[in-house]
């Protein structure tokens, strides 16, 4: 009877249990684990999670976008504020043209700029024009260095920095659009890789000499010289490109034979290096504009790179760094920017008038188009700023043998260098295009001694600064290497190949002229 009872019971529970979980499948509490609710359900849940997950990203992009655009309005209100000199004591008008006046003793030979135009127009003797005209562009470059130095305070130091070098460029790239509107090729070539090269050697050279004098060594910026031995080499290279190209395609020219003929110089060829000229001369732009935006801008969140490169910089860029954040200026941005303006603006006429009476130089003294483009002119064109560093050298030594010894200077002077790379990747391609907008055809081929010495340049001067350290040895081997090349280059006859292919007439024009007369003009 207990065993009865006791089945009973278990199945009087079982039935209720059932009951129960029937009820709670009714009223929807419970659902089947295998039932087609359940995996529509499943199904369900999933495309709502994968929804969930796409919508997430998506508002992650919408975020980051508008994170990207409010940190680039930061930067935009951050740098006119820095511009406007918001919160700080504003420079007047009449405070900044006292500036300007008072900046440097050598303001007094800009009354040589009047008298050299009239020198000019009226035909004076060309020794006295030429002489003028160099007197007259001194005070200009100062004023240039000034201005660039001054606009550093507006601009921040990487704009700043770019803003001078630009600057002190001017000259160079006013005489090499001369030459290029007056078509002397071969005579423009010898001077875009004399002003490199002087740049590269010569100026920097000395820089080191001098201020490594008294110090074991000097240091250079680490992170702006990393970035320059990329950019130089490029620079270099994309002339070693066409050259190596010509070399391998052309024949040699019977010298003893003025009618022999390369096959390889013809209209056709040039035609050929013309178009190849101009794309890599745009190249040769995107990478500069990308090196500038790179260092103005780096990618990455927390892409402040003058904080980054300020900590690796030496004692000095910082205190220049810091200088330039707490001081004030002296001129106005808009009275130094309209100096700025005009002083271009006579510095190019200038410097059109210094070229035009130099040409005696060449002509009386019957010196080479190679020596008088790879030496001479790139010489005279930095004379001027020569002559504002010689000046300010004297007074250094009289300070110090005098008065009190200035402590030496632990930052190398390598600003040249900057000038070099921006000449190379800047106005070099640029000039190229000048000149196929106006029907000139120049081209990236150089002569090969020409892109020689270039190269041998930019190894030597990369090798010095690869540790970021200099001293005055290396300056001297810098400056006596530049010695080198001066020397052989008088001896240099030019390579006739090339001067037939930049000849502004026809090549085959050229070539017959050549036969007749063995000179190429």
């Amino acid at each position: 009877m207990s065993k009865i009872a006791s089945t009973d019971s278990s199945e009087s529970r079982q039935r209720t249990h059932t009951h129960l979980r029937i009820q709670d499948l009714e009223e929807g509490s419970i659902e089947p684990k295998h039932s087609p609710g359940n995996l529509l359900s499943a199904g369900a849940e999933s495309r709502r999670s994968r929804l969930s997950s796409s919508r997430l990203q998506e508002l992650g992009q919408e975020l980051g976008e508008a994170f990207k655009f409010q940190e680039n309005k930061e930067e935009l209100v951050k740098f006119w504020d820095q511009f406007t000199r918001k919160g700080k004591r504003n420079i007047g008008v009449l405070e900044s043209l006292n500036a300007i006046f008072w900046s440097s003793w050598l303001n007094i030979f800009l009354f040589f700029i009047p008298v050299a135009w009239v020198s000019h127009f009226l035909h004076w003797n060309d020794t006295l024009t030429f002489s003028l005209c160099f007197f007259a562009i001194v005070p200009l470059e100062r004023l240039f260095d000034y201005g660039g130095e001054q606009m550093a305070f507006y601009l921040g130091k990487e704009l700043g920095d770019l803003v001078v070098v630009t600057l002190n460029n001017a000259v160079e790239a006013t005489l090499a659009i001369i030459l290029l509107k007056k078509c002397e090729l071969i005579l423009l070539k010898s001077t875009i890789i004399g002003v490199v090269i002087l740049h590269l050697l010569l100026v920097p050279g000395t820089a080191f000499v001098i201020g490594g004098a008294r110090i074991i060594q000097q240091d250079l910026h680490p992170h702006s010289t990393q970035l320059n031995h990329s950019l130089l080499t490029l620079g270099v290279l994309s002339l070693l490109i066409p050259a190596s190209f010509f070399s391998a395609i052309s024949g040699a020219l019977d010298v003893n034979n003025k009618a022999a003929v390369v096959t390889a110089v013809d209209d056709n060829t040039r035609h050929s290096f013309l178009q190849m000229s101009r794309g890599l001369a745009v190249l040769l732009l995107f990478v500069y504009l990308c090196s500038r935006i790179y260092l103005h801008n780096p990618p990455g969140d927390s892409n402040d790179l003058t904080r980054v490169t300020v900590s690796e910089a030496p004692e000095e860029f910082k205190e220049h760094v810091a200088h330039l954040r707490n001081d004030d200026p002296e001129v106005n941005q808009w009275v130094c920017m309209l100096m700025l303006a005009i002083c271009i603006a006579f510095m190019a006429t200038t410097a059109e008038y210094l070229v035009e009476s130099i040409d005696f130089v060449q002509k009386s003294h019957r010196i080479k188009v190679e020596w008088f483009g790879l030496i001479l002119l790139p010489f005279v064109s930095f004379a001027a700023d020569g002559t504002v560093a010689v000046v300010y050298f004297v007074r250094y030594m009289f300070r110090h043998i005098f008065h009190e010894p200035t402590p030496p200077t632990t930052l190398a002077k390598g600003e040249a260098i900057d000038l070099s790379i921006q000449f190379t990747l800047f106005w070099m391609p640029l000039l190229v295009l000048i000149g196929w907008w106006t029907d000139k055809p120049l081209s990236l081929l150089f002569e090969t001694f020409e892109v020689a010495v270039l190269l041998g340049s930019c190894f030597l001067v990369n090798y010095v600064t690869a540790d970021s350290k200099t001293n005055w040895a290396e300056g001297i081997a810098m400056v006596a290497f530049y010695l080198m090349i001066a020397v052989c280059s008088w001896f240099y006859p030019g390579q006739v190949e090339i001067k037939l292919l930049s000849t502004c007439n026809s090549v085959q024009a050229a070539i017959e002229e050549f036969a007749a007369t063995g000179l190429v003009e």
